[in-house]
């Protein structure tokens, strides 16, 4: 029998899954941990995308047992009396993580959580920590952040409904018109609310001339909106705008699955 609420979470509309480029590798600093057995680690996996990190965090123990293996006394008593687990997650688990940074990464990360929705800006090494129960787990998505001028820090993060969320972006560019105008594009695929780490908040939203809503965090710099979807058949490119003082956005979607292309563009203060 098939789960659809995790199915949901896995495959696009277009019946497309969010795939990470590598199979999924344990991290660095648990390779020669005990994730099932020793009462005390955590299983972390880490993958890369086009333009952001992965890390899945798993706690195990208990889960089962290594064949040929005694079990300690103290793993017989953390099965009858589970208990949870603190570890850290940090954007360094992404092994190759410059790779995908480009040349504007100021080496800091976000990491968005898809089961707790928080959102933490980060060094690559800082750490962030994480306490799960027996059999639970939580999903971190890592993006660089790009510092285009002192005022445009920004790094998307994907579709935050999705378990693989920064794997819907496809590309990223920075563009500027010469004058205090500065637009940064994103490429994507897929529908749903799609969330990105801006410093600076948007003042409206447009979605082909009109204007949509959207969510702003002011304390973390979260910024969310909804894609919607095409219809099946249809060959449509929807433009959306951001503004705020002014920030624009330019969003498109192509065909009957989802494609778009969204763009931020700041008019900075005379400086």
């Amino acid at each position: 029998m098939h789960d659809f609420k995790i199915l949901k979470k896995l495959v696009l509309q277009d019946g497309s899954i969010l795939r990470a480029r590598y199979a999924g590798r344990p991290t660095r600093d648990t390779l020669f941990e005990d994730p099932v057995m020793d009462g005390k680690s955590l299983m972390k996996i880490w993958n890369l995308n086009k333009l952001a990190g992965v890390v899945g965090v798993f706690n195990c123990q208990g889960a089962g047992t290594w064949p040929c293996i005694e079990i300690p006394l103290k793993n017989l008593e953390l099965e009858s009396n589970p208990k949870a687990i603190t570890g850290f997650v940090s954007p360094s688990n992404v092994e190759f993580l410059e790779e995908i940074t480009g040349e504007n990464w100021i080496g800091e990360c976000v990491l968005y959580a898809f089961n707790s929705g928080s959102l933490y800006r980060l060094p690559k090494n800082g750490k962030v920590d994480v306490t799960l129960g027996v059999l639970q787990c939580e999903i971190y998505t890592v993006s660089p952040i790009r510092e285009y001028n002192r005022v445009v820090h920004f790094a998307p993060i994907g579709l935050i409904d999705m378990y693989n969320s920064g794997g819907a972006i496809e590309a990223l560019s920075y563009s500027n018109s010469g004058s205090s105008e500065c637009i940064v594009k994103i490429k994507g695929r897929g529908c749903g609310r799609f969330g990105a780490y801006s410093k600076t908040e948007p003042k409206f939203c447009l979605i082909n001339g009109k204007e949509v809503e959207f969510d702003y965090d002011i304390k973390n710099g979260f910024l969310t909106f909804k894609l919607s979807p095409c219809l099946a058949g249809e060959t449509n490119w929807h433009e959306t705008e951001f503004y705020k003082l002014v920030f624009s956005c330019k969003f498109h979607q192509i065909f009957f699955y989802p494609h778009f292309c969204v763009c931020f563009t700041k008019f900075l203060p005379n400086l």
